[in-house]
């Protein structure tokens, strides 16, 4: 194996930072194009009334060090209204061609704003209009409905759009800025556990945890990880 963090097995002394580990997985899935989206991960809220709620969001940046991981949304859908009544979130990773699996349990919170504004214009000119068009996890009349919507909402930037909302009048596109509305958030892991299929069901887990300890900037100052193995 040329790369010990891609091994079939966790060493026999853990590490002491579980999230390059984690960090390498990722990066395997995606150089080896396992699926279309490797980047794939299951977010879990809970509400205010203790219901919880799953969904598949993509992880636009995995940071290693200090640890955490990024995703962007609508700062009005019911995933970010479930975070702003209870900030703790659950992720899962799962890539089943490699057998492998990231389980992170911590905080979620939103991402500075210049982090939220460079990614937004690495986007293509459809998807800022379309971050602009939705009014994420509300009801909705009909897709007509919706169409009618992004297209009224193009225009407050000079997009004349196409009936299929893929193209657009005219040679130039506009400038478009980020909504305020819509943006990244940060999620640091208090606990994360890896897991790596075994035969017979004898898979290899491990599970690290750490304090977190909130600075002035609306981050975290991580303490040191602290791992131990579990039962498969």
């Amino acid at each position: 194996m040329s790369h010990e963090h891609l091994a079939a097995s966790l060493p026999a002394k853990l590490p002491n930072d579980p999230m390059h580990r984690a960090a390498s997985w990722l990066e395997d899935a995606t150089d080896a194009n396992l699926r279309r989206n490797p980047n794939a991960m299951v977010v879990s809220t809970v509400s205010a009334n203790g219901a919880p709620s799953s969904r598949v969001v993509l992880c636009k940046s995995f940071v290693a060090d200090p640890g955490y991981v990024v995703f962007y949304t609508n700062y009005k859908s019911q995933k970010s209204r479930e975070i702003e009544s209870n900030p703790r979130v659950a992720v899962n990773f799962h890539w089943d061609a490699r057998g492998r699996q990231v389980r992170m349990q911590g905080l979620a919170v939103k991402s500075p704003a210049d982090e939220s504004d460079r990614y937004f214009a690495t986007r293509d000119w459809g998807s800022q209009v379309g971050a602009w068009g939705s009014d994420q996890s509300t009801e909705l009349a009909s897709r007509d409905a919706l169409k009618d919507q992004v297209r009224a909402r193009a225009r407050q930037f000079g997009l004349e759009l196409a009936d299929d909302l893929q193209s657009h009048s005219g040679s130039d596109t506009p400038t478009i800025p980020r909504p305020p509305h819509w943006g990244g958030f940060r999620i640091w892991p208090q606990r994360i556990e890896l897991w790596i299929e075994g035969a017979d069901r004898i898979h290899d887990r491990a599970a690290w945890t750490r304090e977190l300890v909130a600075d002035d900037n609306g981050g975290f100052v991580p303490g040191p990880w602290s791992g131990s193995r579990l039962q498969p």
